[in-house]
């Protein structure tokens, strides 16, 4: 048995990011296993399905929240060494693990040796952790992984979107996005409430509707 771990919702303004980790046989795998970037909405839905179905399938899901992420002593590539650990950690729980089990990363450093060796160091199992670039496409386990993080982000993305309406992807660069977060800030003079409002696209839309409330005085 071995893990793949995985994040989704790193980068957008919107919500919370989530990292997944899948211990199994890979052979264990369901076919169609992939990055979960090649694949629809739908099969990726099917997929997670799936994969937690399985006894023989052990899954862990980490959250980090808007409210975490804007905390001021940490920084996102600590939140997502973090994210990984966790995830590692409730997927592993009540397995027996020995130091020769290898927990495989999608690399989310530009030194992928660097954020193997800090997940390591956060994470309790009993594992050797290993970091890859774009192991989600090279691992069938890191793509199951990044599979389980999508399509929690988007059930994440789904919950808010039924309480106040399209918000997009959550992406700063998704005109949706953009969109409802300036007319949210025209309309209640602040952020709503699942905004990451340490990201600088919050300081600039505040500031900008600061800006238009005093050219009308």
């Amino acid at each position: 048995m071995a893990f793949g771990v995985d994040e989704a919702g790193k980068g957008p303004v919107f919500g919370s990011m989530f990292a997944a980790a899948v211990a199994a046989d890979p052979d264990r795998l369901p076919d169609g296993i992939a990055d979960s970037k090649r694949l629809s909405p739908s099969r990726r839905e099917t997929l997670a399905a799936t994969l937690h179905e399985d006894d023989r399938v052990h899954v862990g899901v980490a959250e980090i929240t808007p409210a975490r992420i804007d905390t001021s002593d940490t920084d996102m590539n600590s939140l997502t060494v973090e994210a990984h650990a966790r995830a590692l950690e409730v997927a592993g729980t009540d397995l027996s693990l020995d130091p020769t089990q290898i927990a495989r990363c999608d690399a989310c450093d530009t030194d992928a040796d660097r954020f193997a060796r800090r997940v390591a160091d956060a994470c309790s199992l009993d594992v050797a952790v290993e970091a890859e670039h774009g192991a989600d496409d090279d691992d069938p386990l890191v793509g199951a992984a990044s599979i389980v993080a999508k399509v929690e982000r988007d059930a994440h993305v789904d919950t808010i979107a039924a309480e106040y309406g399209d918000i997009g992807s959550g992406y700063p660069s998704d005109p949706t996005t953009r969109a409802f977060l300036e007319d949210y800030v025209d309309s209640h003079g602040d952020l709503p409430p699942f905004a990451r409002a340490s990201w600088s696209t919050c300081a600039d839309v505040l500031a900008a509707a600061e800006q238009t409330g005093l050219e009308q005085f």
